[in-house]
């Protein structure tokens, strides 16, 4: 599905990843946990392409077996690659509805479009007062959040990458957001990464691979067992442990 291989990534000719090789498969979930400063955002950032980021000349992306390295974000987009943020912008006179319809370049017929957008909405718990707003403009973190995961659903790109979901979210929204994604979008088959410090969300969306990243490495990968304990123990131990060169 999406490999990269030797990738190394700098931003302002500081390496800020360091040869990192892995291969996500369809279908299946992984989560990528690490500290702060770990390169996990920088991981997706660099998947989507986002132009503060250069790679050097041996890394490579490859999605469906394409090498994407100069593909433009719009195009990675495009082809079926999906990132939700941290801090989702706001977007002033501008509605779900309209947006997702303009990302879709008007595909949908309107009637369809809106029925579609409230069923998974209501799955969500979204009101349809909220639907009308312009689009995260003074939001709750929680609400931001379900859109992001809304947005996904509706659009339906192979591979998401979302960026701690799980983060400025209570106890509840985080079990209708975790329950929404192992329901709807993992049983869609696409494949899905999940960003994250802690393993609160993996309790109820456990995944096939668990990545450790720390300080741009990619230092272990394992199995649920590893976030928990990663839990117990923290990054420490871990971190001690010699660089993964290649894993699936």
């Amino acid at each position: 599905m999406l490999k990269i291989t030797n990738l190394s990534v700098f931003i302002n000719k500081k390496k800020v990843l360091d040869r990192i090789n892995f291969e996500f498969e369809q279908g299946k979930t992984y989560c990528i946990m690490g500290p702060n400063g770990s390169g996990k955002s920088t991981l997706a950032m660099a998947i989507m392409g986002h132009p503060v980021y250069s790679l050097d000349k041996h890394s490579k992306i490859e999605f469906e077996n394409e090498n994407i390295n100069d593909l433009a974000t719009h195009k990675r987009a495009m082809k079926g690659i999906f990132m939700s943020f941290q801090a989702p912008w706001s977007l002033s006179g501008v509605n779900i509805y309209q947006l997702v319809r303009f990302a879709m370049n008007n595909s949908l017929d309107p009637k369809s479009a809106r029925k579609q957008i409230i069923s998974d909405a209501k799955k969500l718990v979204i009101s349809e007062e909220l639907l009308s707003r312009s689009l995260n403009e003074n939001f709750s973190g929680g609400e931001k959040k379900k859109m992001e995961v809304l947005q996904a659903s509706l659009l339906n790109p192979k591979f998401m990458i979302f960026d701690e979901i799980d983060t400025g979210v209570d106890v509840d929204s985080m079990r209708t957001i975790a329950k929404f994604i192992k329901d709807d979008l993992k049983k869609k088959g696409n494949t899905l990464v999940l960003i994250t410090h802690y393993n609160r969300i993996l309790k109820y969306l456990k995944p096939d691979k668990v990545l450790v990243l720390i300080a741009g490495k990619l230092v272990k990968v394992g199995d649920f067992k590893l976030a928990e304990k990663i839990e117990k123990e923290g990054y420490d131990k871990i971190g001690s442990k010699s660089q993964v060169s290649s894993n699936k």
